[in-house]
């Protein structure tokens, strides 16, 4: 049977670095393109993002926001099968997030100096929702829903329109369910350098939520000395850990479901034994014929590795390096190897636990760390939308309880006014 998608069988761990690379671009040429479009939206506002609009994506664009009549006209096109979808998604994600509101922390360190620490929430926030291929209004889901539970003030939203200049009404719709204020017509990178400096029309936001493509994502990163944001975030990847408990067609299915997203995807299957291997490859080709994006997926298959490794502590260790975006573990004690598992955006347990159930509704959030970004960010979650301000207060007694030691601190950095605030304190409390 001809292979599909590469296969190595216990590689040596030399070979390892190769093996977790994720499909390369030439970086340059993007980096260069996107920092001209960055500086066109700086200097020409509004008018530049039409042209690049027009340049690019061949729309033509009168207005850049969406207007009440297009929000009612979305509504009434999206059928009520996908708002009822929708409404128990909404219902999950808000649940889980809810679940993570930060309680303040209020503790006393010694008698008289109280410490106290407090989650404020961003005042405005800036979303953006890929087009594209296939318009992600789950995306709208993951990132307003946070947003709003934290309690942020507001909530814009950049997404392409299509070639007649409107939002996917689905897209649409999920902004007004989850309570966006501004949605505005405008993709790619120069909606990330709108949201950075501000246009006439579109304002300037405290950060920028949201994954894209690579041109999205090199703006993201050329912004971020003026602008937070939520992690770099290229394009979408799956790991499968699977032994003889795996179900090969649930396999398969999962890695096709991240192969279909595009041709940057990868999708990675590490098994144990060969057989798993045939098995899960030969329900990929069977399930791939089977696709409307069969094309789209086959390009992304072959840039997709099978990894057999018959040590089950070296599965572990690759998984590890490779820091997956999606890692789903259909194995025996699947929750045991997830305890050892360091370095992954989201883990998904066992046989019946498919990634889209993450996508789309089980509650958990889909905007995670990509290209090894795992092993130093966290996915989206409610902590993303808030800062953490710290609080002290010190009486009288507390400052004679501490005085002596900030002035020693203060006096062996040899930064005497430090040592001076609180001496004079000091002095106040004993007099």
């Amino acid at each position: 049977m001809e292979q599909i998608i590469k296969r190595y069988v216990n590689p040596a761990r030399s070979e390892w670095p190769v093996l977790v690379e994720r499909r390369l671009s030439d970086d340059g040429i993007i980096a260069e393109r996107t920092a001209a479009i960055i500086d066109k939206v700086r200097v020409g506002g509004d008018e530049a993002i039409r042209e690049i609009v027009r340049t690019i994506d061949g729309v033509e664009l009168n207005a850049l926001e969406v207007t009440e009549e297009e929000r009612r006209e979305a509504f009434a096109l999206v059928p009520q099968e996908l708002k009822d979808a929708i409404a128990k998604a909404v219902r999950n994600i808000t649940v889980f997030h809810m679940a993570q509101r930060f309680e303040p922390v209020e503790t006393e360190t010694v008698r008289g100096v109280l410490c106290v620490q407090r989650a404020v929430p961003m005042q405005r926030v800036g979303l953006y929702v890929p087009g594209g291929t296939a318009p992600l209004f789950s995306t709208v889901l993951m990132l307003a829903i946070p947003a709003k539970v934290a309690g942020c003030k507001e909530i814009i939203l950049c997404t392409p329109a299509n070639s007649g200049g409107k939002v996917a009404p689905a897209v649409l719709f999920a902004s007004m369910v989850c309570g966006v204020d501004r949605v505005f017509k405008v993709g790619g990178a120069q909606a990330i350098a709108a949201m950075a400096y501000s246009t006439e029309t579109i304002p300037s936001v405290d950060k920028i939520f949201g994954p894209g493509n690579r041109y999205v994502t090199k703006a993201k990163e050329m912004v971020s000395n003026r602008v937070a944001i939520d992690m770099p975030a290229g394009p979408s990847e799956v790991l499968v850990m699977a032994d003889e408990m795996a179900i090969p067609s649930f396999v398969a299915s999962d890695l096709l479901s991240q192969a279909e997203h595009g041709v940057d995807s990868q999708a990675i299957l590490v098994c144990s034994n060969e057989d798993i291997a045939d098995a899960v490859c030969a329900e990929v080709a069977t399930q791939l014929q089977q696709l409307p994006r069969k094309d789209m997926a086959a390009k992304a298959l072959e840039n997709s590795r099978v990894v057999i490794l018959t040590n089950p502590d070296e599965r572990i260790e690759f998984v590890n390096m490779y820091a997956p975006e999606h890692l789903i573990i259909s194995t025996k004690d699947p929750w045991g190897i997830s305890a050892r598992i360091t370095a992954a955006g989201s883990v998904f347990i066992g046989n019946y636990s498919p990634e889209s159930a993450g996508d789309y509704a089980s509650g958990t959030n889909h905007t995670l760390p990509t290209s090894g970004w795992a092993r130093s960010h966290s996915g989206v979650n409610l902590d993303s939308f808030v800062r953490k301000i710290t609080y002290q207060e010190i009486t009288p007694g507390g400052m004679r309880s501490l005085g002596d030691t900030i002035v020693t601190m203060a006096k062996a950095e040899g930064l005497d006014a430090h040592a001076n605030a609180a001496l004079l304190r000091m002095k106040s409390v004993t007099d």
